[in-house]
Formats: structure tokens, C-alpha cells, sequence
């Protein structure tokens, strides 16, 4: 896939020590789009593409409730005061764990 990003200009984004508990939030929030609003799509429109992109991240953030969230959307939640907002903690990293296999 490498070749395919670079053929269409696209930077690959990957943690340093390709460690996944140190992007797992992000990795969810990418299965979510892609599960939720875009599987078994195949699209050769780049705008196409695009749009359903940011419509989806759109509808992830300003309409979709979270149970992460108390059942209000990301959106919802950044903008109140009154509920503390939840923050994941890294629970097991092999980059801590030199000896991890």
C-alpha cells in the first residue's frame, strides 16, 4: 500500500515505534468511519471520496452520541463545562516493556 499512497502524493502516518497502543484512540475513531459510514464502498470520484469523508467526520463529531461521552457527541461535550471529559491512559505499551514479544 505504501506504493499506492505514494503514487497519489498521500503521507503515510504511523506511530515511530509502530507501537498500537500508542495510537489506539485514533485507531478506533478510523475503524468507526470506515465500519459506520463508508464499508463496502468503492469510490474512483477523489471528490466523491472527499466529500463522504468530511460528512462522515462530520456526523461522527456533531450528531452521533458516544457512550465515551455520555451518550452526547464529541461536539456536545467539548463545548460544556459541567461533566468532566474522559482521557484515555495508556494501560500496556510494548515500547515500555523492552522484553514484550
Amino acid at each position: 500500500y505504501q506504493a499506492l499512497l505514494e503514487k497519489y502524493q498521500i503521507s503515510c502516518s504511523m506511530t515511530e515505534s509502530y507501537d498500537p497502543y500508542q495510537n489506539a484512540v485514533a485507531e478506533r475513531v478510523n475503524g468507526i468511519l470506515k465500519h459506520e459510514f463508508i464499508l463496502g464502498i468503492i469510490i474512483h470520484d477523489l471528490e466523491l471520496m472527499d466529500k463522504l469523508i468530511k460528512e462522515s467526520i462530520y456526523i461522527y463529531n456533531n450528531e452521533r452520541p458516544h457512550w465515551s461521552c455520555r451518550m452526547e457527541t464529541p461536539t456536545k461535550m467539548h463545548l460544556q463545562d459541567s461533566i468532566k471529559i474522559r482521557t484515555y491512559k495508556k494501560k500496556n505499551s510494548t515500547v515500555s516493556k523492552p522484553d514484550a514479544i
